[in-house]
C-alpha cells in the first residue's frame, strides 16, 4: 500500500471511550479516512455534541450500524460493548479487515469466552479467522488475519513485562501476582452509579477479586508462551484518575536467575520497538510518564523476598491499552509505518 492512499474506515461505536480516543488518534492519521461513524443512542449527532474535542474536524454523521454501507469500506475499529462484536462481524463483508477493541475475540476456547462471559460465543467458526493483537508479539500475524482482537487494557500492562521472560524459563509459572491499578475510564462512559465522582474520588479500592475477566487472558497468552498451563493472581483497583493504568508484578525466579537476567532478556527483547522500552535502573514507570501517548514503560526490582523480582509497568489505559493499539496494529495489517498517526509524546504534567 502507497503511504498516501486512503483506507476507508468506519468506527462503530464512537461515542464510547475507546471510540472517542479511535477517532482522537484517527483524525490525524494521513491514510485513515473516516467514512462512517456509529452510535446508536446518538445517532443523526454530530460528533462534537458527543465529544467536544473533535469539533472542526468534518467527520460524518453519526449513524446505527444497519445505515452504514460496508460494502464501501475497507476496515473497521470496533468499540462495542463485549458481546455484540460477533453477531456484527458476523454479517459483515469477509473482505474486510476488522480490528476489534472488545473481548469478543480475544479468547481462542469458546468454552472458555462463554464459562467468563455468561453467554455462548455466537460466532465461534470466526475465531479461527482472529489473531490476539498484543502487537510486540504477534507482529507477523497481523496482516495474514481478518479480525485482529486487541487486547485488554490490563492484559497489556501484565503481558508486556511477562512474556519475554517467562518465554525462555527465566520465572516459575506457577507463582504470578498481578496488582494492577486503573484509572475510571477503563469502566467505560456509561452511566453507574458506582463510578459518580462521589464513589471513586478520594479513594482506592479492589473490584472483581479472583472473578476479572482479564485473568483467563492473561493466563492464555502466558501458557502459551511457557508451554504449560499458568494461572495467574490478578487483582484489578479503580484509583481516581481519568486514565492510566500502573501494574505491579512479582514473579520468583528460576533456578541460577537474578534481577540483571531478567533486566538484560527484557532490554533485549523490546530493544527495537518504538513503544515499549525499560527504565533506568532504581527508576519505577509512572502512569504520567506515558500518559497521552502509546508508550509502555516498564521497571525491574529488587525484592526484598529471596529469589524473587517485582515488575512495574505503566501505559495509558485507553491509549497503548486499546486505542493506540488498535491504530499500531491497523498500521502493521496495512503494510504502514508503525508509528503512523502514534508520534505524539506524553503529556505532562
Amino acid at each position: 500500500m502507497t503511504e498516501k492512499q486512503k483506507i476507508r474506515t468506519a468506527v462503530l461505536g464512537a461515542s464510547g471511550y475507546t471510540g472517542g480516543e479511535t477517532l482522537r488518534l484517527a483524525v490525524r492519521h494521513e491514510n485513515i479516512e473516516l467514512v462512517s461513524l456509529t452510535a446508536e443512542r446518538h445517532a443523526g449527532q454530530d460528533i462534537e455534541s458527543v465529544f467536544p474535542n473533535l469539533a472542526g474536524f468534518k467527520l460524518p454523521k453519526l449513524a446505527k450500524i444497519p445505515d452504514v454501507n460496508f460494502e464501501e469500506l475497507d476496515a473497521v475499529f470496533c468499540c462495542l460493548p463485549h458481546g455484540t462484536t460477533q453477531e456484527v462481524v458476523k454479517a459483515l463483508p469477509d473482505t474486510l479487515k476488522v480490528f476489534d477493541l472488545s473481548a469478543d475475540f480475544r479468547l481462542t476456547d469458546p468454552a472458555v469466552y462463554s464459562k467468563w462471559y455468561g453467554h455462548e460465543h455466537y460466532a465461534p467458526a470466526l475465531q479461527a479467522e482472529a489473531v490476539y493483537g498484543l502487537t510486540e508479539h504477534y507482529r507477523s500475524m497481523l496482516p495474514t488475519k481478518r479480525i485482529i482482537a486487541c487486547p485488554g487494557c490490563y492484559p497489556t500492562s501484565a503481558l508486556l513485562p511477562l512474556l519475554p521472560v517467562i518465554k525462555v524459563g527465566q520465572i516459575s509459572h506457577n507463582d504470578i501476582i498481578i496488582d494492577s491499578k486503573s484509572g475510571v475510564s477503563g469502566a467505560g462512559r456509561a452511566a453507574k452509579e458506582a463510578m459518580l465522582f462521589s464513589e471513586v474520588g478520594e479513594g482506592i479500592h479492589a473490584y472483581g477479586l479472583g472473578t476479572h475477566r482479564h485473568g483467563p487472558e492473561i493466563n492464555q497468552e502466558l501458557s502459551i508462551a511457557a508451554a504449560a498451563d499458568v494461572v495467574t493472581s490478578f487483582t484489578p483497583h479503580l484509583v481516581p484518575m481519568n486514565r492510566g493504568i500502573l501494574s505491579t508484578i512479582y514473579v520468583q525466579l528460576s533456578d541460577g536467575v537474578g534481577l540483571t537476567d531478567i533486566r538484560e532478556t527484557l532490554v533485549q527483547s523490546y530493544h527495537d520497538e518504538p513503544f515499549v522500552y525499560v527504565v533506568a535502573p532504581g527508576k519505577s514507570p509512572a502512569t504520567r510518564h506515558v500518559r497521552g501517548s502509546n508508550k509502555c514503560a516498564i521497571g525491574v526490582f529488587e525484592s526484598q523476598l529471596p529469589n524473587r523480582v517485582i515488575l512495574v509497568c505503566a501505559i495509558d489505559n485507553l491509549v497503548k491499552g486499546s486505542s493506540g493499539q488498535a491504530i499500531q496494529n491497523f498500521n502493521i495489517a496495512f503494510g504502514l509505518p508503525e508509528q503512523l498517526g502514534l508520534e505524539q509524546a506524553p503529556i505532562f504534567p
